[in-house]
């Protein structure tokens, strides 16, 4: 987390006002508290992208690890899981493996099926036969 001192945060807004050039499309903020977001963004007229920067953004990043819960252990303030993966998943791909080595994956419900029609037009074919 950075700009959380006045000093911090008066640092950021200068580099800030300083960098706006022609070259810079777009600006990426990350762990800056959202009010101090706010008032960078007031001040652009180009897009911002934002990770732990609060919603004042013109667009949101969030590695879908922390989105599905797939990591152990502290999550940080700007994280909301949405699934508790890391719990799930290890049950989830012992019952795959297990149905994958049983025989009961894939099943019908999981395999295409030919066209009616096309089944009968191949029960006579032999790799000997042209197309």
């Amino acid at each position: 987390m950075q700009g959380r001192k006045a000093d911090e945060a008066l640092r950021l807004l200068v580099m800030l006002t300083a960098c706006r050039r022609p070259a810079v499309s777009l600006w990426y903020l990350e762990g800056i508290p959202a009010d101090l977001a706010a008032r960078v963004i007031n001040s652009l007229t180009i897009p911002t992208i934002e990770i732990g920067a609060g919603p004042y953004c013109s667009g949101q990043v969030l590695v879908f690890h922390d989105v599905l819960g797939l990591t152990e252990g502290h999550r940080p303030k700007f994280v909301r899981a949405y699934a508790e993966g890391f719990q799930q998943l290890p049950d989830a791909l012992s019952r795959w493996a297990a149905d994958a080595r049983g025989g009961a994956f894939p099943g019908p419900q999981e395999s295409y099926r030919l066209p009616e029609g096309v089944g009968e037009a191949i029960t006579n074919w032999a790799p000997s036969n042209p197309v």
